[in-house]
């Protein structure tokens, strides 16, 4: 696909004014003595929706930058990249289409909540240990192999609620050996430098996992029955064309968007066990104990709670996420023990995206990223090129949250010795 000359035109005056407003914006708040976190986000969407018609007031007037201030500029960026874009290509499905744009983001936001769901773990694990598990796509791994096993080769026909309740099991048991084997000599002073031993020790894990199912059981890809059917309607009459009917097995709303059985089956379990999740860090005493350690260790062991002990219940709960994503989705995607590579660097975006420790965040980040990667391939005709690029959206969202809001965007900066907030 080529554009013409007034796309890359626009697409430039949008990048030096959303360079020029970052940069000043920041030396002006800073000349003044004011609070500079946000002004980088907020200088580059104004710069680069407005030009300099928006920028000349704000450094004038130099408000206080509220969550209004960040929102609004980025809404009104990105409606300019889109009328920028459809003029440039007016023929293109993503300006002609409506039903093609409601089925790419619908798809879009099913698979940032499966995203999102599986970056939870990571960010559970960080916040209570302040340690970036590197072995997170292997627990993912691990949990579409040990539920397509249960389902496919040893127990054809049983339940797939069986096969996803070992594989959770299997990986959470899995989870807390390690941590008390392997993780417990950071905490204990056991080890002069535990960031770094922290990194080594999870990668270690991460090929040693890999390696070990790719010998048992082969490196030929593998694929899980689909779990269920959709029950086959069409309410309330045969005789209505816009409602709810069923075919191939996927879901079709209005004749207009396509829904994924497998995919829409894991985008509802995803959201049960994100409440699930949010109910026992909120209202269970394990699960307030868990975010007492993630915000004072010290102080949480002089209340009476464990550290340790929730450490090893924050890790293996972290893996078991990850292996409950993967159990979800095996019945969606081929499975080879190199399958959560792109997963984790998936993860890995979306929890700088969302905020490192913020399990909100992480949710919302996960949701930004399946939307931007539905944006980007739905828009570009080509389906080769736009399957290539794919790893390439997350890159791109990453590198604009480090360089624009380096917290994230529920994130916040921790004092030390803290990790996050739960």
């Amino acid at each position: 696909m080529e554009f013409p000359d007034f796309f890359w035109g626009a697409l430039g005056w949008m990048i030096f004014w959303g360079v020029v407003g970052s940069v000043v914006t920041r030396r002006v708040y800073l000349q003044k003595d004011l609070d500079t976190s946000n002004t980088g986000l907020v200088g580059s969407m104004l710069g680069a929706s407005t030009g300099p018609i928006g920028l000349v007031p704000l450094w004038i007037k130099t408000p206080e930058i509220t969550t209004r201030m960040m929102v609004l500029p980025t809404l009104a960026t990105i409606g300019v990249f889109m009328l920028v874009f459809s003029i440039s290509d007016p023929g293109n499905l993503c300006v002609t289409n409506g039903s093609f744009v409601a089925s790419q983001i619908s798809n879009g936001v099913i698979l940032g909540i499966i995203y999102g769901f599986m970056a939870l773990g990571l960010t559970l694990i960080f916040s209570i240990l302040g340690v970036v598990s590197f072995a997170h796509g292997e627990f993912y791994m691990i949990g579409g192999m040990i539920t397509y096993f249960v389902t496919t080769v040893w127990f054809p026909g049983i339940s797939p609620v069986f096969g996803v309740l070992a594989a959770c099991m299997s990986t959470f048991l899995l989870g807390a050996i390690f941590e008390r084997l392997f993780l417990t000599p950071m905490y204990e002073g056991k080890v002069e430098r535990p960031v770094e031993y922290g990194i080594l020790i999870t990668f270690g894990l991460a090929f040693t996992l890999q390696y070990f199912v790719q010998a048992t059981v082969g490196a030929n890809p593998v694929k899980a029955k689909r779990f269920f059917d959709f029950p086959r309607l069409r309410l309330p009459s045969a005789e209505d064309p816009w409602l709810i009917k069923t075919s191939r097995g996927n879901m079709e709303l209005f004749d207009t968007i396509s829904i994924s059985n497998p995919r829409f089956t894991a985008a509802v379990l995803c959201i049960l066990v994100f409440i699930g999740l949010i109910y026992f860090l909120r209202r269970t005493w394990t699960g307030k104990a868990l975010r007492a350690v993630s915000q004072d260790r010290e102080a949480a062991a002089i209340a009476g709670i464990n550290p340790d002990r929730m450490n090893m219940l924050a890790f293996a709960l972290g893996c078991m996420i990850a292996a409950l994503a993967g159990s979800m989705l095996v019945q969606a995607f081929s499975w080879l023990p190199q399958v959560g590579a792109i997963p984790a660097m998936r993860s890995f975006v979306i929890i700088v995206l969302g905020g490192l420790g913020s399990i909100p965040g992480a949710f919302l980040g996960g949701i930004t990223v399946g939307l931007v990667e539905a944006a980007g391939t739905g828009c570009i005709p080509d389906a080769q090129k736009a399957a290539s690029y794919i790893p390439a959206y997350g890159m791109i969202v990453l590198t604009l949250t480090l360089l624009l809001r380096p917290t994230g965007l529920f994130g916040r900066k921790f004092a030390s010795g803290t990790h996050g907030k739960v």
